[in-house]
């Protein structure tokens, strides 16, 4: 009993803000397809995929760490740890650059 408690607690506290935002929903036309324009759409789109990417560099970084911190004093895997580690940043960099440039363009252009 208790686990099923502890259970429907965490569930509870999990879908409170979506109960509480449920009338925060984005203007939708009678069909269900959303009423905004297309430039919108697309800089959505644009900003979803920048920040997957930049989600998977942070990933890639956090690896580059770990296999430092595993590498038991193994010089070649600490030199193959700052190769990633230097490969992440280096990818975070560029969707940082991305984000800003699309960013840039969608103000300059709408």
């Amino acid at each position: 009993m208790m686990k099923f408690l502890k259970s429907a607690g965490i569930l509870a506290i999990t879908l409170a803000p979506h109960v509480a935002f449920a009338q925060l929903v984005t203007p939708t036309t009678p069909g269900g397809l959303s009423s905004n324009d297309l430039s919108t759409t697309i800089s959505n789109i644009i900003n979803a995929v920048l920040a997957l990417v930049g989600i998977i560099a942070l990933g890639v970084i956090l690896y580059g760490g770990f296999r430092w911190m595993t590498a038991a004093g193994n010089e070649e895997a600490v030199g193959e740890a700052k190769k990633i580690i230097t490969a992440g940043v280096i990818g975070l960099i560029i969707v940082i650059i991305g984000w800003a440039v699309v960013s840039f363009v969608l103000t300059t252009v709408i």
